[in-house]
């Protein structure tokens, strides 16, 4: 039976009778996520190439680690579109409205590393709520978000060490 089903609809590709999201739907969301990791990517590129200060180059280089970390989610974003059938948006026109980051360059190091948490902040709550929004319904994109969730929680985590580090004193209440 199944083979037989598998054979024809041969032209729809990854999608199966069994796929309970809606494609659509699913693109348009996976567009907007696609526009937020390359937001992050350019202001993480920014951020690597433009701080400057006395303790800046280990920062520089965890900025630049960030930004590759984050093509790579971007990266598997965009195959997941073309799976789904869709084509990926690399247009750079209004890229900023359909990202749910902003790109903030920060007048100073401090000011970076807080855009970025900030962002990091956001991705990790917009990540959150897609899972829940694919549950079962799409259990490939739903695991490809969780693992991209896991890596951005590193990324906030990381960011707010450093803020930590050059303004002295914690954020997070310890439990």
């Amino acid at each position: 039976m199944l083979r037989k089903q598998a054979r024809a609809h041969l032209s729809e590709g990854v999608m199966t009778p069994a796929y309970g999201a809606d494609v659509d739907k699913t693109i348009e969301i996976l567009q907007s996520v696609l526009a937020t990791e390359i937001v992050c990517v350019l202001r993480y590129t920014m951020h690597a190439v433009s701080a400057t200060g006395i303790s800046s180059e280990a920062v520089k280089k965890e900025f630049a680690e960030h930004a590759r970390e984050e093509q790579e989610h971007m990266m598997k974003v965009a195959e997941r579109i073309n799976q789904l059938g869709g084509t990926p948006n690399f247009n750079p026109e209004g890229l900023a409205s359909r990202s749910a980051s902003e790109y903030v360059e920060g007048d100073n190091l401090v000011d970076m590393i807080r855009e970025n948490l900030v962002a990091e902040r956001i991705a990790v709550e917009h990540y959150r709520e897609l899972i829940k929004y694919f549950g079962d319904k799409d259990p490939t994109t739903r695991v490809m978000l969780e693992g991209i969730l896991g890596n951005e929680e590193e990324h906030a985590n990381d960011m707010h060490d450093l803020l930590i580090a050059h303004e002295g004193t914690p954020n997070l209440p310890k439990h």
